[in-house]
């Protein structure tokens, strides 16, 4: 049977077997014919749907096409050239024949018009079934995955069909006593639609029904509010009938205080743990204590389930304190807060780069308990998952420093009690106008209160002399940046009275600037922090501007060095004078980072006083002391690798020539960010060499689960190579990407790159290229279950190594060839490998490669009975794969030991093994290896007893498998699943 679905994502299936539809296209025309509802079709209304006005002048070519390709697909038994039997051509255009297949739609339909029979017989109860089961249906908007219809009037159509079921679901099942089981989507329809006064008014009856009467009133005054101010209108009928009603009714009890709100919802619950991110307050905080007090009553509307989240913007000009004002009142906030407070940095201001909102998104799902690997890959998919995330939770999000709307409204949550603050000089027009938002704008400091300030950081000088305290104020325009930067130069001169400060800061030719909010707010900070940099020494205000050519967003005394051509101790004590002078903030131990406003004066600074010839050399200085140090540390952690490694023309390394591995691991993680940063501006700013250097000397410490960062700093290096025209770095680099693809289970995508570097291996006659492009290929193969073919690639890769002696390279091929064998049941063959891998790596005293072969060796033995060898070598691998901060290595021997513990007869002890590689493989990416594990779960669990969760752990392995397209956890999962069935029939009476 034909089954078509539009009520969400376009799908198609052929009984059980769904048919992959291809592009946004060819699904766009399906999803536009089933919506016809069986009506005729033009091209030229297809066309229009598709292109606008400005279609390609092949468009009808085009949707030919597409409705060519469909007919394939919907009758795959159809003989060419035959006429259609699903799409008729009528005319100038299409018809989709539906008689004989399920369509939601048209159940949709069916069921909304079987409720309007059972209300027009008084059958309330029946008729709330029919639309609950109608409304059911939907799985997200119509035609959810074909963006560009969103906004055709056939997708409105029936959007606003839903609409109307569920306000008359909501009706019916308030008038039989069940409105506590619609009220999610009665808040979920009020949020969207804030101006539909009978949106507004139905969540008000719920909200009697329920007996929550102030929930109601709220409901009520708030819409009044929104009324009043958009359109300029007061309550219509319906609302003001629906208070009516509500007056009437008797009052439900009062609701508790706030310190007495209910407990954190699910997210405490699920042992995620709860997000408490808010960085510290600022110390001397002063007034604004009516901008506090208008917050506090804002948070009014957001303290209760129901209720649309707030978001509030904080604006004002650059020094005026906008982040300081805003954690002040998230911290006293915080406890009306329970499910936590999440804080991110949009870097909106200043040289960087703003954060995109991608990146954005992602911060929040993790921070919200989403691993990593869950995470979609579009800014769409991810804003759904952040909005889901969020729904109903009492979250208080903090935006700082926003650059524009656009920015913003991804992050915002779509319903639920929770309130956003945004921090930005922008005054965010837009987000108050379409988005709901309030505003609140700060202005300088009362006089009363910055000089109050300034008797907190800099004591009794102020009150020993209140004339200049209050001429210090007015030079410092009463901002609270450049408050703190005066007190700073106060507190650095003791023996100077207050006069004589004032005195030298008159004698300046330019006075601080206070902007207007359409000027550039940059210039009120610059003269601010003259103040402050022109007391530092030469040294220090050398690092200072020389900082600004650091893209990554931390450094450290090193960083200092190379940039300065300083020794260490002189480089830690310029960053230490600068951390005195508040023109660098330390965020840890030996770890400093730069606001924006100081990063934008360093930056002009640097063009100001340093010829261009001087900051090339130092940011190239800057480059190869990262990319020493990133040789460095794959030196220590992996020293026989061979490949294609170039090295700096001037290494410097992070630190003692006795590196240690756990040391090396700990240089490279801290410094991921800063890699990343550094590897796209070598690539952008015209050091090739570097950026291609950084990331293939990263390559195997991205291979121990740091997949996603491996892609992004290959994808810079990619291009970088490419722009350079260097044939041997293209080929080298795509096996790389191909290899972290393989690794997060793309293998289609593997497979391409890998195709590609083996060209291009061949093409420049690089025999070790072409041995480790054939080695990735064959570990493709083997999880697409071409083990033959596996074989072959390994055993052409084991010749090539052997050819140009690389004694790493074949034993890694010996790794997998290994695998290979195992794969097609010749156990002894891969236990013969294995142990030939091990004895090379253990001659070459490589760890990780070790660990490796013992890992798998353990396998096969486990295959083949030999529990006690089998225990020995992957108890031997295990501290060896941890050593070297292999993450994926240690969770792949916490799985094998698994398996021996489950066939020794203890499968509790087995799932512990399992429980924690299943969490490392999620954080890491790595969906082969999950599946594995979830997998062996599923065998622990029934070894236990516990059948139903171990049905659920198999289908989690074989959905994850089938998705990857790894044929063996597939055939094991399909392979439990069907055991777990047969035993259940034979269990059943009467079965």
């Amino acid at each position: 049977m034909l089954v078509l679905q539009v009520l969400g994502q376009v799908r198609v299936w052929h009984g059980t077997d769904e048919i992959p539809l291809g592009p946004p296209g060819r699904r766009a025309v399906l999803g536009l014919l089933v919506l016809a509802g069986g009506r005729p079709v033009t091209r030229a209304e297809l066309v229009d749907a598709l292109w606008g006005d400005a279609p390609p002048s092949s468009s009808a070519n085009v949707v030919q096409a597409h409705v060519m390709h469909l007919r394939r697909l919907l009758e795959p038994t159809r003989v060419a050239r035959s006429p259609g039997r699903r799409i008729w051509t009528v005319g100038d255009g299409y018809r989709l024949v539906t008689d004989d297949a399920s369509v939601d739609l048209t159940h949709f339909r069916d069921l909304v018009a079987a409720a309007d029979r059972a209300e027009q017989s008084r059958h309330q109860a029946e008729a709330a079934t029919l639309l609950g089961d109608a409304l059911g249906l939907w799985r997200g908007p119509a035609l959810a995955d074909v963006p560009a219809l969103a906004q055709h009037r056939w997708v409105l159509g029936v959007g606003l069909d839903r609409r109307r079921a569920l306000a008359r679901y909501v009706d019916a099942m308030v008038s039989t006593g069940g409105g506590a089981r619609v009220v999610s989507a009665a808040v979920a329809d009020a949020a969207e639609n804030p101006l539909d006064e009978s949106a507004q008014a139905r969540l008000v009856r719920v909200y009697r029904s329920m007996g929550q009467r102030d929930r109601a009133l709220a409901v009520y005054h708030r819409t009044r509010q929104h009324l009043a101010e958009e359109l300029g209108v007061t309550p219509g009928p319906e609302l003001a009938a629906a208070l009516s009603e509500l007056l009437r009714a008797e009052p439900d009890p009062p609701l508790p205080p706030p310190h007495q709100e209910r407990p954190p919802t699910e997210l405490a619950q699920s042992g995620r743990g709860i997000p408490r991110q808010l960085p510290a307050e600022v110390s001397a905080f002063v007034g604004r204590g009516a901008e506090l007090d208008h917050l506090d009553r804002l948070l009014a509307g957001a303290g209760e389930p129901g209720n649309r989240p707030v978001t509030v913007v904080v604006c004002g000009a650059a020094g005026v304190g906008k982040t300081a004002f805003a954690l002040r009142w998230a911290h006293r906030a915080r406890d009306r807060f329970p499910d936590g407070q999440l804080y991110l940095d949009l870097r909106g201001y200043g040289t960087g780069t703003p954060l995109s909102a991608l990146d954005a998104l992602g911060y929040l799902c993790v921070a919200l308990g989403r691993a990593e690997a869950e995470l979609p890959v579009d800014t769409a998919g991810r804003a759904a998952l952040f909005r889901t995330e969020s729904a109903g939770r009492r979250l208080l999000i903090l935006l700082d420093n926003a650059a524009n709307a656009d920015q913003i409204r991804p992050l915002l949550p779509g319903s639920g009690p929770s309130m956003v603050v945004v921090t930005s000089r922008d005054r965010l027009g837009g987000l108050v106008a379409l988005d709901g938002a309030s505003r609140v704008e700060l202005a300088p400091l009362p006089t009363s209160d910055a000089i109050a300030l300034l008797g907190r950081l800099i004591g009794g000088r102020v009150a020993d002399d209140p004339d200049s305290a209050s001429t210090l104020v007015e030079q410092c325009e009463c901002l609270p940046l450049a408050l703190r930067v005066a007190a700073e130069l106060a507190a650095s001169w003791p023996a100077e009275s207050l006069a004589s400060i004032v005195g030298k800061l008159a004698d300046r030719h330019a006075r601080l600037e206070l902007l207007d909010a359409g000027g550039d707010s940059n210039a009120a900070v610059r003269e601010v922090l003259s103040w402050s940099l022109h007391h530092v020494d030469g040294v220090a205000a050398l690092a200072f501007r020389r900082l600004a050519l650091h893209p990554g967003p931390e450094f450290d005394g090193a960083t200092v060095a190379a940039l300065c051509e300083l020794d260490d101790r002189a480089a830690d004590r310029a960053l230490a004078v600068l951390a005195r002078s508040h023109l660098v903030e330390q965020r840890r131990a030996g770890r400093f980072r730069m606001h924006d406003l100081m990063r934008a004066y360093a930056e002009e600074l640097s063009r100001e006083l340093d010829v261009p010839a001087a900051r090339a050399a130092a940011t190239e200085r800057l480059l190869d002391h990262y990319f020493g140090g990133v040789c460095r540390a794959r030196a220590v952690l992996y020293p026989t690798w061979h490949g294609y490694l170039p090295e700096p023309s001037t290494a410097r390394t992070p630190s003692a020539p006795d590196l240690s591995d756990a040391a090396a691991v700990g240089w490279l993680d801290r410094e991921q960010a800063n890699l990343s940063a550094l590897c796209a501006h070598a690539a952008r700013n015209g050091w090739p060499r570097q950026a291609i250097g950084i990331a293939v000397n990263l390559q195997r410490h991205f291979e121990g689960g740091r997949y996603r960062n491996g892609l992004t700093v290959h994808a810079f290096a990619l291009t970088a190579a490419r722009d350079l025209g260097d044939d041997a770095a293209v080929a080298h680099l795509c096996t790389h990407i191909g290899e972290i693809h393989r690794l997060l289970g793309h293998y289609d995508v593997a497979a391409a790159h890998l195709r590609e570097a083996l060209s291009g291996h061949r093409r420049t006659g690089d025999v070790h290229g072409q041995a480790r492009a054939l080695s990735a290929s064959g570990i493709v193969a083997e999880r697409l279950g071409d083990h033959t073919g596996s074989i072959r690639d390994h055993q052409e890769a084991l010749t090539l190594y052997r050819r140009c002696r690389d004694r790493r390279g074949e034993a890694g091929v010996l790794v997998n060839l290994g695998n290979a064998y195992s794969g097609q049941d010749e156990p002894k063959r891969a236990a013969d490998a294995f142990e030939q891998a091990y004895a090379i790596f253990h001659d070459l005293a490589e760890p990780t490669g070790q660990a490796a072969a013992l890992s798998n060796l353990g396998d096969v033995l486990l295959t083949l009975g030999e529990y006690t060898r089998a225990g020995e070598r992957l108890t031997e691998a295990l501290p060896l794969f941890e050593s070297a901060g292999h993450r994926n290595g240690e969770a792949v021997v916490r799985t094998n030991l698994a398996q021996l513990k489950l066939r020794l007869g203890t499968p509790d002890a087995a799932l512990d093994d399992l429980d924690t590689a299943v969490r490392i493989f999620q954080e890491t990416g790595h969906r082969y290896g999950e599946a594995s594990a979830r997998n062996g779960i599923g065998e622990a669990l029934c070894a236990l007893g516990r059948r139903p969760e171990a049905l659920a752990a198999h289908r989690a392995a074989l959905a994850i498998a089938t998705d990857t397209q790894d044929h063996d956890e597939q055939r094991r999962a399909l392979t439990a699943l069907e055991a777990l069935r047969e035993h259940d029939v034979r269990t059943t009476p009467n079965a």
